[in-house]
């Protein structure tokens, strides 16, 4: 059953006392008691110093905690002349219920700009505020997407795969498409709130991307801020990632096919206008255990191989065979298998109407492959000169989107769907 909308009747109630604002600040949010406090106490702040003169409103857009997160949110006081709600979403599980409770308040307040930040962040500064917000409040943007100073093991899949096939795919240089804090004008807000996404699997678990996909495809004005580092609850790859992985992937390639035929027309790509700031930081290390991660490769090859070799073309698959040979010190991954694998990938899943999510799940381990590959190659490189091989990575996808197009629709034709 499908909900009409995600506020409830006490939310929306609050929401006419307010009448009117110019900014909403929603922190989407679920068992967040240790970290919530320390986001809206940065927001009041950040607020205060650099929006004084608009009237500004606080949503905590909860997930039904069971912990005290709505409680400690709710005893901290902002500035007074502030607003703040806390609510429980209606709808199904996830974050894109949460977000589309604050794409509602901010259409019912008629604010001129939308912000909107994850509950986990540790790093997070008075400052965020105003470069996430003034692009839209001052220059006109619709969509500011973060970009983030990160450790070169923190944000594998964005790093791996995410920035590659956005970039190729929809031709935009928005380095974090998932990033997590965005600001958005109130035309997207309405924009997002009347797209039949709200009951899907994609609002569940892949809103982020699908918002910034959707920015691009609608024909908005985007643009990316500079945040500086983020600290948040990073994960290790070996062991966190692998759920990450399969919905990450999972909406990318569903997106693809809603999108088809704007990706097919893109050639290229352009930079996307950015507003930098000045921000001495240093992010945090994130371990990694390179030896879990080449185990969970060699297992997932014992298991798997034999449905890998009917995916995937015989020169791919033999070459994910010699990676399985290769030892811990000589372990490589070619970029060039790694772009070959994710677009014959997204062919199959084209072709598949059933059981796609078991499809993905299946190639897991070769994820597993290419971040070890990654991790050895950048081993002795700073976070900066990771940096520069993921640009060139995402170079080599863009160059081979004709492969992609061609096994797109050979597998398509195949399945009889062309």
């Amino acid at each position: 059953m499908g909900f009409k909308s995600a506020l409830r009747g006490y939310t929306y109630k609050r929401l006419e006392e307010i009448e009117q604002a110019d900014i909403l600040v929603g922190v989407p949010c679920f068992n967040n008691e240790a970290t919530v406090v320390h986001v809206i106490q940065m927001l009041t702040h950040g607020l205060a110093k650099h929006f004084k003169d608009k009237r500004c409103v606080i949503l905590i857009a909860d997930g039904g905690s069971t912990d005290d997160t709505r409680e400690v949110a709710r005893d901290f006081e902002i500035k007074p002349w502030q607003e703040k709600i806390v609510s429980i979403y209606r709808g199904p599980g996830g974050k894109g219920s949460a977000l589309r409770s604050i794409f509602e308040a901010a259409e019912k307040l008629k604010v001129k700009a939308v912000g909107m930040v994850d509950s986990d962040l540790r790093s997070i500064t008075s400052d965020w505020v105003k470069y996430l917000l003034e692009p839209v409040m001052e220059e006109g943007f619709d969509f500011i997407a973060p970009v983030y100073l990160r450790h070169k093991y923190d944000g594998t899949i964005t790093n791996n795969i995410v920035y590659n096939l956005t970039r190729s795919l929809y031709g935009q240089r928005i380095r974090q498409p998932i990033g997590g804090d965005f600001a958005i004008s109130r035309g997207m807000a309405k924009y997002y709130t009347e797209q039949e996404v709200w009951d899907t699997e994609v609002a569940r678990y892949g809103i982020d991307i699908w918002m910034t996909t959707n920015a691009v495809t609608g024909g908005f004005k985007i643009g990316q801020a500079n945040l500086g580092v983020k600290i948040h609850d990073a994960k290790d790859p070996g062991t966190h990632l692998a759920p990450m992985f399969r919905q990450v992937i999972y909406t990318l390639y569903s997106l693809m096919e809603d999108h088809e035929s704007y990706w097919k027309a893109v050639k290229g790509s352009v930079t996307v206008p950015t507003f930098e700031h000045k921000i001495k930081a240093e992010p945090e290390e994130v371990k990694v255990n390179l030896d879990n991660i080449l185990q969970q490769f060699k297992v997932g090859y014992k298991q798997f191989s034999s449905l890998w070799k009917e995916i995937f073309c015989e020169d791919c698959f033999d070459e994910i065979q010699k990676i399985a040979r290769l030892g811990k010190k000589k372990f490589h991954m070619p970029t060039n298998t790694w772009v070959q694998i994710l677009y014959e990938l997204a062919g199959t899943f084209h072709a598949w109407e059933h059981n796609r999510m078991r499809l993905v799940e299946l190639v897991t381990p070769l994820y597993y492959a290419r971040v070890a590959s990654f991790v050895i190659q950048t081993m002795n490189m700073s976070s900066e000169e990771a940096e520069d091989l993921v640009e060139e990575q995402a170079q080599e996808f863009e160059a081979n989107k004709d492969y992609l197009i061609h096994i797109w629709d050979r597998k398509a034709a195949e399945a009889g769907k062309a």
